[in-house]
């Protein structure tokens, strides 16, 4: 078969440092991040019109994974989705897995607005699922005439996932946020909405294998305990 070679044509800059953590959907968190537009990229033509749709599909790149591997070799024919608890097997194409023939992903996210700086076009979104870094393909408008359809089968997908779990802030934590509050206004609400989606690994939620986590989220180190049905963040650490 014929093979294409793809240039990306931004980059994302994101909220989240790591895999762990980062929401399994697109608009499941309010995260905030910027699509960097590579410069030869960034013709305001190009972009013309595009203020006016509130959403935008973003094709990116696993980056992350392609890191990990040289080959195609990472793939597999089945997965097992976090859906469904992390048990049962389904066929990769019927998922969103990262561990694909071609490791790329689209997501819908907000379109907050459209700005230049210096000789790039800056595109501020909201609600990604998106790793630090990642390279960008390419960015279409989304129609919601088309791109929702009523009353579509979702299969195994049949919901939105639950909050589930409550989150508590420590005194520490509390002060934390309260000290970089000035530049990052919805730290805690972002915190609130990833914890309350419990990013455990499904075989450490059955098995209570450990009950102490961390995650990097932009320069912090993000700390929590799990007790019961409850996330207690234990720690803020700057790292930067």
């Amino acid at each position: 078969m014929e093979q294409y070679t793809f240039n990306a044509i931004g980059i994302i800059r994101s909220c989240f440092k790591e895999k762990f953590g980062i929401p399994r959907q697109p608009a499941l968190v309010a995260s905030p991040a910027t699509i960097e537009i590579d410069c030869r990229y960034s013709e305001d033509e190009a972009f013309r019109e595009l203020e006016n749709f509130s959403h935008i599909w973003v094709v990116f790149v696993f980056h992350d994974v392609m890191k990990k591997s040289t080959s195609n070799s990472n793939w597999h024919p089945t997965i097992r989705p976090p859906r469904l608890g992390g048990n049962k097997r389904i066929g990769v194409f019927a998922s969103r897995s990262m561990f694909r023939p071609n490791p790329i992903g689209m997501s819908v996210v907000e379109l907050n607005s459209i700005e230049r700086k210096n000789k790039k076009v800056i595109l501020n979104i909201t609600g990604g699922d998106f790793l630090d870094t990642t390279p960008v393909l390419d960015i279409k408008p989304y129609i919601p005439y088309t791109d929702s359809i009523k009353d579509a089968k979702s299969g195994y997908v049949n919901a939105a996932p639950e909050r589930k779990m409550e989150v508590e802030l420590s005194y520490e934590a509390h002060q934390d946020i309260e000290n970089h509050r000035h530049k990052y206004p919805q730290l805690e609400k972002l915190i609130v909405e990833i914890l309350g989606l419990d990013p455990r690994p499904a075989y450490q939620k059955e098995k209570n294998i450990k009950s102490d986590f961390s995650m990097k989220l932009y320069t912090f180190d993000l700390k929590w305990k799990v007790e019961g049905n409850t996330a207690i963040v234990t720690s803020l650490k700057d790292l930067a």
